[in-house]
């Protein structure tokens, strides 16, 4: 395991003030953000987004990884979630700044409301929504979700839902359903929904 680094990753400018009476009408280069709960396939989509878009992705649990130098479940155990959110506050306080990009955020992003403000006032918000089912299916394999340990998956993912569903929604410009689709199918329908938009 590499050294953990402890500094901050570093953040520019100062939390945006914007409201939805100050927020300019959005053009072809907005940036698109994707939210939703794990296993909603933000990385997946995103990621055959850009590619069909030409632009640049980015992931902001994995540009915390790349800057710290560790995953974020060892974030999770040196820091607990409140050290892990200071850090996703600072790295999508930035990265929503840059032009033209596609975000995947984490399941919990939507929490703090600076996100939230950032999030709505620099892009188009896509909430990738997806069951409480689906979610058990997509998060029984592959990387630890430290979200879901210390207690039974269902309850946690549950819980999580009702608290965020309603965050997810507030900044979102609109919402897709993934629940059994293929990641194509969801970023064609995505596609389709920001060119009405424009």
């Amino acid at each position: 395991m590499p050294a953990f680094c402890f500094s901050w990753v570093p953040f520019y400018g100062h939390p945006a003030t914007a409201t939805a009476a100050t927020i300019p009408p959005m053009d072809s280069n907005a940036s698109i953000f994707l939210v939703g709960p794990m296993g909603a396939g933000k990385s997946a989509v995103g990621r055959k987004l850009a590619e069909e878009l030409g632009r640049e992705f980015l992931d902001s649990d994995e540009v915390i990884e790349s800057r710290t130098g560790v995953d974020i479940p060892y974030i999770f155990e040196r820091e607990g979630e409140s050290g892990f959110r200071t850090r996703e506050r600072h790295v999508i306080e930035e990265l929503t700044q840059l032009p033209g990009i596609v975000l995947a955020t984490g399941g919990g992003a939507v929490q703090d409301p600076a996100n939230r403000e950032h999030l709505a006032s620099r892009g188009r918000v896509v909430y990738l929504h997806a069951t409480v089912d689906q979610q058990l299916k997509r998060t029984r394999s592959g990387r630890e979700r430290p979200m879901l340990k210390g207690g039974d998956p269902r309850e946690i993912l549950e819980a999580l839902m009702a608290l965020r569903d309603p965050k997810y929604r507030e900044i979102a410009d609109f919402t897709i359903e993934t629940d059994g689709r293929r990641v194509t199918a969801v970023t064609r329908e995505i596609r389709r929904r920001l060119a009405e938009l424009e």
